[in-house]
């Protein structure tokens, strides 16, 4: 096993493991706290309709992501504030208008799309140097804004209403919290696919918030839970011999389900106990 750390794919593949972790845990962690998860599925679908623009114009498909993942984000909080448009229906209606245009782009391109496929599952054994830097670009950015507006978010995340009263800019907050979800799941793509993405954006942080109520304890216990999950998914696909972004979920989706059930037990031996 560990020869293989020797091929040059398999080092970017676990440092593209690692670099997805780290904003899974940070953005995660608000993202399971203010129930955002809706909102992430709709972003992250829309994101392939970037993905097909750019094989119709020939750019980078990471760049197009990058590009309709913002603009899917941002629009999002707009629509839902300055209309009447309920959130859930504005979600769903980015999802499927962001998925409908890259198939359409997609078929106007000429020729064939080889690597469609890595884009909505994952395929982390084939990301490359470049991808790598731009995943470094956008985790930098993450921490950097989260660290900026930190106690902002902080109280934003647990009472909003109270943070609103305090003067605190909560729209503005809104925003600055979609756009990292959208270069989140920017940074996520390549590992898990933009179907997939969801998962790891919300596993890890749901993982550590079994274990503490204080948020950045839970951001700092996410991250490592989302990279040891990245890093330990992509050995047994090796082992295996199957697609690392679904071995990676599969075993994020058994760790989480053993957590819940430990704990559940353990309360219910705890409670026989002192009855």
């Amino acid at each position: 096993m560990l020869s293989v750390l020797s091929y040059d794919f398999m080092q970017n593949a676990l440092a593209a493991g690692i670099l997805a972790g780290i904003a899974c845990g940070v953005v995660g962690t608000f993202v399971v706290v203010r129930r955002m998860v809706f909102i992430s599925g709709g972003v992250s679908h829309a994101t392939f309709g970037g993905i097909g623009l750019a094989y119709l114009l020939g750019f980078n498909p990471m760049l197009g992501a990058l590009l309709f993942a913002v603009a899917a984000a941002l629009g999002m909080g707009v629509i839902t504030r300055k209309t009447k448009l309920s959130e859930d229906t504005g979600i769903g209606v980015l999802w499927a208008t962001g998925m409908a245009l890259g198939v359409i782009f997609v078929g106007l391109a000429s020729g064939y799309a080889p690597d469609l496929f890595s884009y909505l599952f994952g395929n982390i054994l084939t990301v490359q140097r470049s991808e790598l830097l731009m995943m470094l670009v956008l985790d930098g950015v993450i921490i950097a804004t989260v660290l900026a507006f930190y106690n902002e978010l902080l109280a934003v995340s647990f009472d909003e209403e109270f943070a609103r009263v305090e003067g605190i800019p909560t729209a503005t907050l809104q925003m600055v919290l979609l756009g990292l979800i959208a270069l989140t799941i920017v940074t996520v793509i390549r590992v898990v696919g933009i179907v997939l993405v969801i998962a790891l954006l919300t596993i890890p942080p749901a993982i550590a918030r079994q274990y503490t109520a204080s948020l950045s304890s839970m951001m700092r216990l996410a991250v490592a839970v989302s990279v040891g999950l990245s890093v330990c998914g992509i050995a047994l696909s090796y082992l295996l011999n199957i697609a690392s972004g679904a071995t990676i979920i599969l075993l994020a989706s058994v760790t989480l389900l053993t957590v819940l059930l430990t704990k559940k037990v353990r309360t219910g031996r705890a409670a026989r106990n002192t009855g």
